[in-house]
């Protein structure tokens, strides 16, 4: 389409338009090539990518491709920031979390670029009697303190505050949030939690505390269970209402009850759709306090945490760069503070080297990609605008869902939440055991020698509630079989990779099939005979021509030679003799548990 600048001048005023349906035919042309016969909007549709939620990312974007206006930074309906100077004076608040009483890792986060702290207190984290002690040499004034305490909040509230008037902070000048969230402590446990004293808290808070926030509105136990943008969203949205109520039940007003959240949620690798949704948070916060009467304050909080679920213990190294990603996404969606987990965080307890890469990826960002200088940097773009505005209705529509069942603690205690993100776990698991959704270091490109990394154990997190998943947790399963094998054997279970022809014909199903087994701890063996490979099983790898000539004979062969189960890697066809084929696109979880099971790997 041709834009005319402000100054008049068209610099693409000699071009005529170009129409949709002349680009769709240009895609059905290219397809064609390959096989696809489609034409129009089918064309289209063969190149878009299925989300979650019913979503569908399409190849292309157009100015025809409307959505609702986002407003201005700082402004109903904030899509675009809760703040009209956004993070451009300092970039975003660099929160850092801590488990244990360790002095020493704070001050050293401080002092090298952490500006808040995220403590877990009480069960599974430091005990609230130990805060003094852990927060000792803190400039409290200048550096934010965020309490994650479960069924500890209120002792663990009352100690903070104590230290805060120990050490000569002025009310005014205390920052922070003191983390009661009886709903996510009942997500996470099962337990029921009395929400009195968050009430409480939120009053003191609200009366002489300005700067502390009360209440978290934690939605990472949703987003851990499996759940989807829109479910996290929903059931945050789900949240916030139900704590909105409990707190102008106790005497707040509106306004003051908004002031008194501060809302989690997770960032993920895929940079586009978490700055989608983040953008949507606030829109749809926005909307919820305009519903209440209350339009000026819908400016949502937001903490966002790189995604747990992502996380990998086998080649943890690249988790630095999915905490990349996602800190990037976080930064650009308009986050007001950011976690990066340590690239270990899965193993156990994070040493010091961890620390500083998480903290520094912030820093990185801030200080020398200037990524904190553009509010919402994404605005504008077509593709982001219409995935804001599907990613919020579909939030909404789940947020309406809960409250027909009854509200969010209705939903956790009758099992039908839970139901709901075991389903859409579910469907991306089986994206997973495909490889359709690959994992790099994991699924895609393991590597079987590398060196375990190893780390003190971490404090066990809460349980009982709602399940924590992970996307490595098949592969994991499959590559912990195979190390007790190596344990107990001394050697890995191995699989023979027969490889027909010249290297043009047979590298790339070679590959494949290395890469396939070896994610599920499998050694492929490419030299020498089945004979010499020690290895009970084995792969025909190369090219449909050459199969056509020879795999029936090469399959007589190595079964003559012993080998008990022959695979061949490309499509199902007619090869007599073939006992199953991998294939991208195959359920590889399926085909590596099974086997393992052939091979005798105990489960």
């Amino acid at each position: 389409m041709t834009v005319l600048p402000d100054d008049g001048l068209e610099l693409a005023g000699e071009f005529p338009d170009v129409p949709h349906e002349q680009w769709q035919r240009l895609v059905a042309g290219v397809l064609r090539k390959s096989g696809k016969d489609v034409e129009g909007a089918e064309a289209e549709e063969a190149l878009s990518t299925a989300l979650e939620d019913g979503l569908r990312t399409r190849p292309l974007y157009t100015a025809h491709d409307a959505a609702p206006e986002p407003g201005f930074p700082g402004f109903a309906p904030f899509v675009r920031g809760g703040r009209p100077e956004g993070n451009t004076a300092g970039g975003w608040d660099v929160r850092q979390r801590h488990t244990v009483a360790d002095r020493d890792a704070v001050l050293g986060d401080l002092e090298n670029g952490v500006t808040s702290l995220w403590l877990t207190v009480g069960e599974g984290g430091i005990a609230p009697a130990d805060l003094g002690r852990v927060l000792d040499g803190v400039y409290l004034d200048l550096a934010p303190v965020v309490l994650d305490a479960g069924r500890d909040t209120e002792s663990a509230a009352r100690e903070l505050l104590r230290v805060y008037e120990e050490r000569g902070v002025a009310r005014e000048a205390a920052r922070g949030n003191l983390g009661a969230d009886p709903l996510g402590y009942e997500a996470r446990t099962g337990q029921r939690c009395e929400s009195a004293p968050a009430a409480e808290l939120a009053r003191l808070c609200a009366g002489q505390y300005p700067g502390l926030r009360a209440l978290t509105v934690d939605a990472l136990p949703y987003h851990e269970a499996g759940g989807s943008a829109a479910q996290e969203l929903g059931c945050s949205l789900a949240t916030g209402v139900a704590y909105l109520r409990e707190l102008t039940e106790a005497g707040l007003d509106v306004e003051q009850a908004c002031a008194q959240l501060e809302f989690r949620y997770a960032a993920t690798a895929d940079q586009f759709l978490t700055i989608a949704k983040l953008r949507a948070a606030r829109r749809l916060w926005a909307r919820v306090s305009e519903a209440c009467g209350a339009p000026r304050a819908g400016a949502q909080l937001q903490h966002v945490v790189t995604s747990p679920v992502m996380m990998t213990r086998r080649d943890p190294w690249v988790n630095m760069l999915r905490a990349t990603i996602a800190t990037l996404a976080a930064g650009a969606g308009g986050a007001d503070a950011v976690t990066v987990l340590p690239f270990d965080h899965a193993l156990g307890l994070p040493d010091a080297f961890a620390r500083r890469i998480a903290r520094n990826t912030s820093t990185i960002l801030i200080e020398e990609s200037h990524l904190a200088r553009v509010i919402d940097p994404a605005g504008g773009s077509w593709y982001v605008e219409r995935l804001t505005d599907e990613l919020a209705h579909a939030g909404w529509e789940f947020f309406r869902r809960i409250e027909r069942l009854g509200g969010l603690a209705a939903a956790l205690r009758s099992g039908d939440l839970e139901r709901d993100l075991a389903e859409t776990w579910q469907a991306r698991t089986g994206r997973l055991a495909k490889r359709r959704e690959p994992i790099t270091g994991v699924s895609e490109f393991p590597f079987l020698a590398e060196k375990p990394v190893v780390r003190a154990d971490a404090p066990e997190p809460r349980s009982g509630g709602l399940p924590r998943v992970r996307r490595d947790e098949a592969y994991e399963a499959l590559r912990a079989r195979s190390d007790a094998h190596l344990a107990a054997t001394g050697s890995r279970p191995r699989i023979f990779l027969a490889a027909l022809g010249p290297a043009a014909a047979h590298t790339a199903r070679l590959t494949f099939a290395s890469n396939l087994f070896q994610a599920g701890g499998i050694e492929p063996v490419t030299e020498g005979t089945f004979e010499e490979s020690g290895a009970t099983e084995a792969v025909l790898c190369s090219s449909d021509a050459l199969y056509a000539e020879r795999a029936e004979a090469t399959v007589q062969e190595l079964k003559a030679a012993g080998a008990r189960h022959v695979f061949l890697a490309g499509r199902p066809g007619e090869y007599p003799g073939v006992d199953a084929y991998v294939f991208a696109g195959c359920d590889a979880v399926a085909v590596l548990s099974a086997t393992l099971d052939r091979m005798g790997v105990a489960s």
